[in-house]
């Protein structure tokens, strides 16, 4: 009797170490299988056909080309000076007089002698430019000498940009018969090359290349300009944003990621062709408009991915 009891128990706890043990292996699988629908967020974006042009960005800087220099026409006083500096002023304008040295000394002697030779000793002299002015060295009551400097003045009509372009640039800024220029403060000009120097800087190798401006706004000296250089255009071009394109370390191979239902991505290699700021030209395949190509979340997918889209970008 106490020998069935013992065998009866030794039955039934090896029953539940059995079904114990069970349930702890089914909890581990269970812990360690992966969930079914585990899916990598991501957003998505189509093909555009637009207009791409590759372009170079330099730098050009405003400039008076030619100068007029107002001198002394004798030895004398400066009697009135009727510019200041930075002073626009026209051609033919009084800009000084000058009392010379000898009619400064005689005073008005000779009208009291004789009357009809009306002398003054007064000098008028005038601007022969449209310009500003850019250096005014004398004032009222300075003695100068025949000759010596009294103003400059910037010619309003040779103002432009000098250009330092590489030569290497030099056969697309051919091709490109205007030219746009940024200013500073986002304003945009229209130029057009009116000449070239025939030097080139030894050390740098740029040539420097002026170029002329139809506007009416007075700029100023030292303005620095960007110029844009088209060096290739492309119209109705097939492009996505460079984050949709991924690439291996050495950048030799090139692929996107495309959805091919609504939950599955795949990669497909592409060859790129023009870049530009921001979008870069898809030369083949060729994508249709409604072909969903991932924008965000694609780095690191495999080739065949589970994906969930968050966002379609237009």
């Amino acid at each position: 009797m106490i020998m069935r009891k013992v065998f009866l128990f030794f039955s039934v706890f090896c029953v539940v170490i059995a079904m114990a043990s069970c349930r702890s292996k089914n909890a581990a699988e269970e812990e360690a299988a992966p969930p079914e629908d585990v899916r990598t967020p991501v957003t998505v974006t189509t093909i555009t056909h637009q207009t791409l042009s590759e372009y170079v960005d330099l730098n050009a800087t405003s400039t008076f080309l030619q100068s007029s220099f107002i001198k002394a026409r004798a030895n004398g006083y400066i009697k009135t000076v009727n510019i200041r500096f930075g002073q626009y002023v026209s051609a033919g304008q009084l800009v000084f007089t000058m009392k010379t040295k000898e009619s400064q000394a005689l005073g008005n002697t000779i009208n009291v002698l004789d009357s009809s030779f009306n002398f003054s000793g007064v000098i008028n002299i005038n601007s022969s430019a449209y310009g500003f002015v850019s250096q005014l060295n004398h004032l009222e009551g300075d003695y100068v000498v025949d000759g010596e400097q009294l103003a400059v003045i910037s010619d309003a009509k040779s103002f432009a940009f000098v250009l330092n372009l590489p030569y290497e640039l030099k056969p697309y800024l051919m091709n490109n018969k205007t030219i746009e220029l940024e200013l500073p403060d986002g304003m945009k000009l229209k130029g057009v090359v009116a000449s070239m120097m025939p030097t080139v800087d030894s050390v740098s190798q740029t040539q420097s290349v002026e170029i002329k401006i139809n506007s009416t706004a007075q700029l100023p000296q030292n303005l620095i300009a960007k110029v844009r250089i088209i060096k290739a255009m492309k119209n109705n071009a097939a492009s996505l944003p460079k984050e949709a394109v991924l690439t291996d370390e050495a950048q030799s191979n090139f692929w996107v990621m495309k959805m091919i239902d609504s939950i599955t991505a795949v990669k497909v290699p592409v060859i790129k062709g023009m870049e530009t700021g921001d979008r870069v030209e898809i030369i083949r395949p060729q994508f249709s408009d409604s072909d969903r190509i991932l924008l965000t979340g694609n780095y690191g997918l495999p080739d065949t991915a589970r994906v969930k889209i968050m966002k379609e970008q237009p």
